[in-house]
């Protein structure tokens, strides 16, 4: 079994889209909703769909990506998924990639559909979030010593071996420094990573959820990992 977490607020704009859109790419692999009960029904949304292979688990405490994520990928490997990835309710991930994201674990623990591999593919970014992005990147990696360009890409493919060893209910991060955490506990346990070239598109719909607990988190979290080990 192959599955895909999506972490979903207030995306009641493009969940339906998506969720047609990651059927008739991957029909095979199902398709995990965690929504942090978001108040525009993004939840109800999906569920009355009624397309085959998805599921809808909604959270009522502990919000935040990470948690999301977190219980997303965690409830995955209870259901048995062999290979779980992880992608964005707002399109910034194209799903028709997803079938390539999961082959690539045929080569490697964690695949990474990478904006920065071989040149930036971002489309739709103004010019200081781009730089912001690179910035952050070269910052995790100076600090944490990791090979992998984009460490902050949530477009990812894990081995369901991999994630058990990352011990993932002790993951601390609550917002998207999560995928910094996780990628540090992978490489740190000896996971083959490898990044493949993506497009990266702005969200069509709806509004960002970055803020500026998220951002200090981001920027102390690295420092954690390498102090705390």
């Amino acid at each position: 079994m192959q599955a895909v977490v999506i972490a979903t607020y207030n995306e009641a704009e493009n969940i339906p889209s998506l969720l047609r859109q990651i059927k008739e790419a991957a029909p095979d692999v199902a398709a995990i909703v965690v929504d942090d009960d978001s108040p525009d029904g993004t939840a109800r949304i999906a569920r009355e769909m009624g397309l085959p292979g998805v599921e809808v688990l909604v959270r009522k405490a502990e919000r935040g990506y990470g948690p999301a994520v977190r219980d997303g990928l965690l409830h995955a490997l209870r259901r048995g998924a062999g290979r779980v990835a992880t992608m964005d309710a707002d399109f910034s991930h194209d799903p028709r990639v997803l079938p390539e994201l999961l082959a690539r674990l045929d080569e490697a623990d964690v695949a990474i559909g990478s904006r920065y591999v071989g040149g930036v593919r971002v489309i739709n970014w103004n010019a200081k979030r781009l730089l912001l992005s690179i910035f952050a990147n070269l910052y995790v990696r100076t600090i944490l010593g990791l090979d992998t360009q984009d460490c902050t890409s949530g477009f990812r493919a894990y081995q369901a071996g991999v994630l058990r060893k990352m011990k993932l209910r002790t993951v601390r991060s609550n917002g998207y420094s999560f995928l910094v955490e996780t990628l540090w506990r992978a490489a740190r346990r000896g996971a083959t990573i490898s990044e493949f070239p993506i497009i990266f598109e702005e969200r069509h719909e709806g509004e960002s959820k970055m803020n500026r607990g998220i951002i200090w988190e981001s920027i102390w979290t690295p420092w954690r990992l390498r102090l705390r080990g």
